[in-house]
């Protein structure tokens, strides 16, 4: 077999062996959880009976690794069960929240990714020069801060103060384009700011290392421009790991969007997570988990395959 089908089919299978493994971890995690799930729902005034209802219906009189399997079966068929407090199924609204989430994370990656490579490349062709220090500065301080902290930042100047944006990301399905933009303004500027800074930062780092290579140093005695030679010849060849931490912060805009979610009140997959935490919604947070952890999983695997397949020396052994 080819050497990069063999690397690809091993990074596949470790994808896969490690979502068991996160299936796995997130449903004990939920099973060692301090007190009574069924008391925390129902409260301290159930009745023994109501209680033992209750843990009959979300199978606690069972023993957990049978709960697990039928759980991971159910997840692996697309059925996620119902949630506990509304006995709505869970799979209606985690697609309807997860739209709502991928939406969001869509425009804020539409707006940091090239941005991230753009200034990446003006600060390596201006290195050390007052365009670099002011890019790595701005960007080093965004790092720097938390997201709440950005957040809330954001909305005293732009939803306050100049009463530009909303505070709340209210969005409904049948609201314009430009309205849904309008109103999501603010979480997407936050989470361009928190990602654009670490995806910056590799792609200077990356392309800087790359030029220490002889054939930039050729390309240069040939007479060719900086910039020139920066974009034909070292970003080619950086583009390994500046891929890696892109879906790394691909990644990010989906699973890390929590606090964001939360900050402007969207109605995203974070704030059902919250929503479930607070409430003690089981069901709900092990399909949330596991989710967030495949679709981390599955950015990590097309990271790998992409940097194997821009790999020259994999692609053409001798």
């Amino acid at each position: 077999m080819h050497p990069v089908l063999t690397l690809v089919a091993q990074r596949i299978s470790l994808g896969v062996l490690l979502l068991l493994a996160a299936s796995a971890l997130i449903f004990g995690l939920t099973e060692v959880l301090p007190g009574d799930a069924a008391q925390a729902i129902l409260g301290q005034a159930a009745t023994a009976e109501n209680l033992a209802n209750l843990r009959a219906e979300m199978g606690l009189d069972r023993p957990a690794y049978t709960r697990y399997f039928e759980w991971l079966g159910g997840i692996v068929t697309g059925d996620m069960g119902n949630a506990l407090t509304n006995k709505l199924p869970i799979a209606e609204q985690v697609s309807r929240r997860m739209g709502a989430t991928l939406f969001l994370a869509f425009w804020a990656a539409i707006i940091s990714v090239p941005l991230a490579i753009l200034l990446g490349l003006i600060a390596v062709r201006y290195q050390n020069r007052w365009p670099d220090k002011l890019i790595s500065g701005i960007t080093l301080a965004s790092i720097s801060l938390p997201e709440f902290m950005i957040a809330y930042i954001l909305v005293f100047v732009f939803a306050v103060q100049l009463a530009w944006a909303p505070s709340f990301a209210s969005v409904s399905p049948g609201m314009p384009l430009l309205a849904q933009l309008h109103a999501i303004s603010l979480p997407v500027a936050v989470l361009t700011l928190v990602v654009l800074a670490h995806m910056m930062r590799m792609t200077r780092a990356a392309i800087l290392n790359v030029m220490q290579s002889a054939y930039i140093e050729t390309a240069e005695l040939k007479g060719l421009r900086t910039f020139e030679v920066i974009r034909k010849h070292a970003f080619p060849n950086a583009i390994a790991p500046i891929v890696n931490v892109v879906m790394i912060n691909l990644a990010y805009l989906v699973v890390g969007v929590v606090v964001v979610e939360v900050v402007f009140a969207y109605p995203g997959m974070g704030q059902y997570l919250v929503d479930a935490v607070v409430k003690r919604d089981v069901p709900v947070v092990l399909a949330c988990g596991v989710i967030f952890s495949a679709v981390y999983i599955i950015l990590n695997i097309v990271a790998d395959v992409v940097s194997i397949l821009a790999n020259p020396r994999l692609r053409h052994p001798k």
